[in-house]
């Protein structure tokens, strides 16, 4: 493989994983959405750039999705989400940066390691990226696991999303029509995620989840 279009590939998708890293330092909501947005730039680069190399047209229709959709709409209307619903700037975590940012180290070294063991006769192209893709998988996870803001977890289950984008498209990309609907199922739960969210700010004046706890341990006396 040439190396640049190597190089290239190999940028896109670390940087995606530096992405992730750089939204699980945040502990501001505003900060994160802006980050989640810059998480889904790299994506549509990442796959348009995986179309050029695969000679794939439909993965262009991937890139605009992506771009539409996750750099574009869903950050949009989460900020406008955060305004109505009033709710703090500030996310509170199961545990403190330092050591979650340790974890999120870690669990990208472990995704390089397996990956490139159990993957030995891949394409070097596709190992590199489904590598990285498990990284942001493992990180979106992360994000999700030690925020207790319900805005927090949808933007870790969106940038999980992401991840599985990459991986399917760095193994020589997927049909069109699996990722029109997976980009319609995306936007389906993120409508449904919405409503969700209104729902909780109404019933416990906050989107901390603790209260969903605090609320099913009273039931339960």
């Amino acid at each position: 493989m040439n190396g640049p279009v190597f190089d290239i590939a190999h940028m896109l998708a670390g940087g995606l994983v530096l992405v992730s890293m750089m939204m699980l330092y945040q502990d501001r909501l505003y900060a994160l959405l802006n980050m989640f947005a810059l998480h889904s730039l790299v994506l549509t680069l990442s796959v348009a750039w995986q179309a050029f190399v695969q000679d794939a047209p439909h993965l262009y229709v991937t890139a605009a999705i992506a771009l539409i959709f996750k750099a574009t709409l869903i950050p949009v209307v989460l900020h406008r989400m955060i305004r109505q619903l009033g709710i703090h700037r500030e996310i509170e975590t199961v545990v403190g940066i330092g050591p979650t940012m340790l974890a999120g180290i870690g669990l990208v070294a472990l995704s390089i390691v397996v990956m490139l063991r159990v993957t030995p006769q891949a394409d070097p192209l596709a190992r590199e990226d489904l590598a990285f893709a498990l990284s942001v998988l493992l990180l979106g996870l992360l994000i999700m696991v030690t925020r207790r803001n319900a805005v927090s977890q949808v933007v870790g289950f969106m940038s999980l999303e992401n991840g599985l984008v990459l991986a399917a498209t760095g193994a020589k990309g997927m049909p069109l029509v699996v990722e029109i609907s997976v980009a319609f199922s995306i936007l389906i739960a993120f409508i449904v995620i919405g409503v969700f969210l209104f729902r909780i700010r109404e019933r416990f004046d906050t989107v901390d989840v603790r209260a969903l706890d605090d609320f099913r341990g009273r039931r339960r006396k």
